[in-house]
């Protein structure tokens, strides 16, 4: 039998249009074409039928079969007319979450514009779009470079696609005209004061409401998927460093470790560095963010690294110390003080520990050594589709971890003009404490490199 869904029906993604004709135009669309495709995949039901085995005359279908027919259609339209029908599993269960929030504000809908925001609802990889949320649907607003990536990466969404001779403000006053919009609220922490003004300037028939971390609250934990992501990035990560390590040689620079750095994540199959990576040798690792110089390995007898990689849009932050010589009494002492931080703070990690807490484990450490003046920083930061993201685990931080979220742990000490001590690991709250996603060896006797000379 022919199939009518794949050859004679085929599906097709709203966004294959250059332009939405109305807001869930293409998703009632979408519904006729199913009902039809059922229908004619019924017709045998339907039609009038000879009973098996028997030369009587020709019978009606009987009324079970109509019902079955009936309840059948209505099941299509029921559950194809609902928001998000087309999307992934983790990306509906994302907006339905967000539209609880939405609810909550009493605005008619959410014009998300951080871009990350965009693909964590949606799975858009693209630079260019905003996204509307409405209380039954999502519209993409982006334009014609996306038209393609846009039917792959979300079948079924809305789009409204402009080309170059309009602008993203020309496409938000006619989605904002055409829905009617009362109310709209705006993600004001990436909505600059400029961008407000025109907005509000140009669509003065919406009211515009500020809202602040509707999403982020939501990438705090993460679901499964991004978990395994995050795992992913941090194995390529750790593979990265592995051969980093073994091709050390004296005569290296910083800078060209770092080159070096990107190089091999990206064999390994990462997108890019999640990060600038940090290269610093001997006094120059007293630098937290320092930029890697002409400075060589041989010229000191320690090095510090700290590099991530970005993997399927996730991201993983890593720290070790390279010891190249004869371990200074000075720096086995501090980095041992370090490595006792780190471990106490890890420890204390599980749900419902304050986050202070757990940087209040690590900081006693180092206060208790003499070199708290020396530990300025907090104690780490979330990780996920951005570097750095919430939770900030800091003094000043009075909230909770929970499951599902990932941090990083990275105590330091750094002494001008001698340099500094990092270890950072990546750990997830799970519901029966932590995992450390890491495993990089981090005793001091473990990260002594002979390079040989």
């Amino acid at each position: 039998m022919e199939n009518y869904h794949s050859s004679r029906f085929p599906e097709r993604p709203a966004s294959g249009s250059a332009k939405r004709v109305s807001a869930g135009s293409a998703s009632a669309l979408s519904v006729l074409r199913q009902t039809l495709i059922n229908l004619r995949s019924w017709v045998g039901v339907l039609q009038p039928h000879r009973k098996r085995g028997t030369s009587d005359p020709w019978y009606p279908p009987s009324a079970s079969s109509l019902r079955f027919v009936g309840l059948e259609c209505w099941h299509t339209l029921l559950h194809s007319t609902s928001p998000s029908s087309g999307m992934n599993p983790p990306f509906k269960r994302r907006l339905r979450k967000l539209r609880s929030s939405i609810k909550s504000l009493g605005v008619s809908a959410l014009l998300v514009t951080n871009i990350k925001n965009v693909g964590y609802l949606t799975g858009f990889t693209g630079s260019a779009g905003y996204l509307f949320v409405t209380s039954n649907q999502e519209i993409l607003l982006s334009d014609s470079r996306y038209s393609t990536q846009l039917e792959d990466e979300c079948p079924g969404l809305d789009v409204e696609i402009r080309d170059a001779r309009s602008t993203m403000l020309d496409s938000l006053e006619k989605v904002t005209r055409q829905s009617k919009f009362t109310s709209v609220a705006f993600e004001s922490d990436s909505m600059s004061k400029a961008e407000f003004d025109r907005l509000e300037s140009r669509l003065s028939m919406s009211e515009w409401v500020a809202s602040s971390d509707l999403i982020e609250s939501l990438r705090l934990i993460k679901d499964k998927s991004e978990i395994a992501a995050i795992r992913k990035s941090v194995e390529v990560n750790q593979r990265t460093f592995d051969v980093i390590r073994s091709q050390l040689t004296p005569d290296q620079t910083e800078l060209q470790i770092a080159h070096n750095i990107e190089h091999q994540m990206r064999a390994f199959g990462a997108t890019r560095c999640a990060f600038d990576p940090i290269v610093g040798v001997g006094a120059r690792s007293a630098l937290p963010h320092g930029r890697p110089s002409q400075k060589r390995i041989g010229e000191s007898p320690f090095v510090l690294l700290d590099w991530g990689a970005e993997v399927d849009r996730y991201m993983s932050d890593l720290t070790r110390v390279l010891i190249t010589s004869n371990i200074p009494t000075k720096l086995r002492k501090i980095y041992e003080i370090v490595l006792k931080a780190q471990l106490a703070a890890i420890k204390k990690i599980r749900p419902g520990v304050p986050m202070k807490s757990v940087d209040s484990a690590a900081r006693s450490v180092i206060e208790a050594s003499g070199f708290g003046p020396h530990f300025g920083h907090g104690l780490g930061h979330g990780i996920g589709l951005d570097i750095h993201e919430k939770p900030y685990i800091s003094p000043i931080q009075t909230d909770s971890l929970k499951a599902g979220m990932v941090v990083t742990v990275e105590p330091g000490i750094y002494i001008p003009d001698f340099g500094g001590i990092r270890i950072e690991d990546d750990v997830l709250v799970t519901p029966e404490g932590h995992e450390v996603l890491s495993n990089l060896p981090k005793h001091i006797e473990e990260c002594t490199v002979d390079l040989g000379c």
